[in-house]
């Protein structure tokens, strides 16, 4: 592999480091205090993970484009030319990256998880503040459901990112402020649906924590968690991914003015060329 092509997957597991380090450490403010700095203003929540992921752009874009993301990974090679021989490799970074910041949330929280469980007369096993680290369906809410919820959250996430991210939409943000535009779509998904269970959409974002959690003593709570729940967070996203970035690529690209505006002059060209050529 090239240095460039290693420099791209450390950039990659930065940027989910980077997500997951603000974004599983407000989850511990959010769940780990009583009373919660959050009570009754969920939306700082969402603010947050959607700031992380701006941030993580801000960071890492110049280098990897900052995917962040498999699902989005996965439908940008699967609709905007990016290399397939790529998909596994950025996936298994992003993976690395959620991990170690699992690792910097439990090192700087893990005196109040230990608190949290002690008062609650919770353990790990069982589960106690494995919240904080990974995704579980929220109240009446069956795995099987969560799948769908996941499928169609995912949908609208690779939808607003194709969008923002496309040349030939002139009302996409400029001057590189797509970055914050991503993050606030991110913390709109979480302040309008992120309950149902807590908004993964990022199979990285939740495989990453749960796999450390499983090793720092949550074991099946994390892997394979109740009702073997550990795929639908990965599952989900990625099908979701594609059907959004279909979604966009069939439904608004075609018809972007500014896109019929560079195609326009090249079929005219095409037409002088057919009638000037006399073996036509």
């Amino acid at each position: 592999m090239s240095r460039q092509g290693i420099g791209e997957l450390i950039s990659e597991a930065i940027a989910v480091f980077i997500i997951i380090a603000f974004g599983d450490s407000v989850a511990c403010m959010y769940v780990l205090y009583d009373p919660s700095p959050y009570a009754n203003a969920y939306w700082g929540v969402c603010i947050a993970w959607g700031l992380a992921v701006t941030i993580a752009i801000y960071v890492t874009g110049s280098v990897s484009g900052t995917h962040a993301n498999p699902a989005v990974t996965l439908a940008l090679a699967t609709f905007r030319g990016f290399p397939w021989k790529k998909v596994i490799p950025y996936s298994i970074a992003q993976v690395v990256g959620g991990f170690i910041g699992a690792t910097v949330v439990y090192l700087l929280f893990s005196p109040v998880i230990d608190h949290y469980n002690q008062v609650h007369q919770l353990t790990r096993e069982a589960g106690g503040a494995a919240g904080v680290f990974f995704t579980h369906p929220g109240l009446a809410i069956t795995p099987m459901h969560a799948l769908f919820d996941q499928i169609v959250l995912t949908a609208f996430l690779l939808f607003g990112i194709f969008a923002i991210t496309e040349q030939y939409n002139e009302m996409a943000p400029g001057a590189n402020s797509g970055a914050l535009i991503i993050g606030l779509l991110v913390a709109t998904i979480g302040a309008s649906m992120g309950y149902l269970e807590a908004w993964a959409i990022n199979p990285a974002r939740d495989f990453g924590p749960r796999l450390f959690a499983y090793f720092a003593g949550w074991g099946s709570s994390a892997l394979p968690a109740p009702d073997n729940y550990w795929w639908i967070p990965i599952a989900g996203p990625l099908i979701g991914g594609v059907i959004g970035g279909a979604a966009y690529q069939w439904l608004i690209y075609p018809f972007l003015p500014a896109r019929q505006r560079v195609l326009l002059p090249q079929a005219g060209n095409a037409s002088k060329q057919v009638v000037a050529d006399p073996t036509h």
